[in-house]
Parts: C-alpha cells; sequence; structure tokens
C-alpha cells in the first residue's frame, strides 16, 4: 500500500541526505571520482563502438559530452546553471536519452544490458552533478557570515548554521518528518 512506499523511499532519501553531505565535505576527493566515471564512461562507450557495433553517431555524441563533463569538472564544485557548459550538457543528455531510445526500440538487446547501458553512460555522470550542486555554494569564501569567529566557530563545533541547495531541500523533508526535539531548560 502507501505506507510500503513512503518506507521504501525514506532510506533513499536518507542516502542521498547523506551522499550530499559527504560531496560537500569532501569536493577535491568527488571531483577525482566524477573524473574516473568519465573516463569509464568514455571506455565504454569506444568498447561499444568497436566491439557491439553501436552507432558511430550515438557514441560520438556520448563521447562528445563526456567532454563537456570534463569542462565542468574544471570549475567544480562551482558549477553556474547558466553557464553555456551546464546548458550544453543538459541538452546532451536529452539528446543522449533520445538516441538510446531510438537505438534500443530497433535492436533487442537484454534489459540488464539496457539498463547497465543507461547506468553507466548516461545516468551516473549528470546525478553526481547533480548531488553535488550544492557542495560549491559553502565552499566560496563570500558565504562567510559576519558572526563565523573562532569563537562562535568553537561553541557551534564547527556545525555549519546555513544549508543550501539539495542539502536545504532534505533538511526540510527531515524536519517535516522527523522534528528534532529542542532542549528545555
Amino acid at each position: 500500500g502507501p505506507q510500503d512506499a513512503l518506507f521504501s523511499q525514506l532510506p533513499l532519501s536518507a542516502g542521498l541526505y547523506y551522499l550530499a553531505e559527504l560531496i560537500e565535505e569532501y569536493t577535491v576527493a568527488t571531483s577525482r571520482i566524477i573524473k574516473y566515471m568519465i573516463w569509464f564512461s568514455t571506455a565504454v562507450l569506444v568498447g561499444l563502438y568497436l566491439f557491439e557495433r553501436f552507432p558511430g553517431f550515438m557514441v560520438g555524441v556520448g563521447l562528445f559530452t563526456n567532454l563537456v563533463y570534463f569542462g565542468l569538472l574544471q570549475t567544480f564544485p562551482f558549477i553556474m546553471l547558466t553557464s553555456p557548459n551546464f546548458i550544453l550538457s543538459c541538452v546532451l543528455v536529452i539528446l543522449n536519452h533520445y538516441l538510446a531510445f531510438q537505438y534500443f526500440a530497433d535492436e533487442y538487446y537484454p534489459f540488464s544490458e539496457v539498463l547497465a547501458y543507461f547506468t553507466f553512460c548516461l545516468w551516473l555522470i549528470p546525478f553526481a552533478f547533480f548531488v553535488s550542486l550544492s557542495a560549491g555554494e559553502n565552499v566560496l569564501p563570500s558565504t562567510v557570515q559576519p558572526g563565523d569567529d573562532v569563537v562562535s566557530n568553537y561553541f557551534t563545533k564547527g556545525k555549519r548554521g546555513k544549508r543550501s541547495g539539495i542539502l536545504l531541500i532534505f533538511s526540510f523533508i527531515k524536519e517535516a518528518i522527523l522534528p528534532s526535539r529542542q532542549k528545555m531548560y
């Protein structure tokens, strides 16, 4: 029933929240991991072209998309949603999906292989960039508030009070579902 759907979504939401926290905390490692994912996707696309005879245009668009992702990685974690690179990557994601749907509608492959293609070549890298969108907002020097001195940082134990991006959304959802109890003195 509906409660099953709710309880199946809670672990997913908690996992996404934790993943966003990790990405925000370790931006250099995240950048390196995304770079390796792009290289892996590139190798898979080349392999599909050489050994599975995937269409050259589809593979070429996929390789160009990976090149655009490398461009996004140059400014990581600072990704401007209005930058030509970001807008082009969004358009290319849609184009890649269209080409993949067209190809797999004509050519039979087992569902697991189609799912693997979509996961590794189309979904993984954009998802990593999406989850990491909030990371750059908390790294900027301009986000330092006047009260962020050593003493106030010590008393708050280094916790960030201001959240933004996907972490802000998850914080609101968490508070709505599981409101925190405050100490009464």
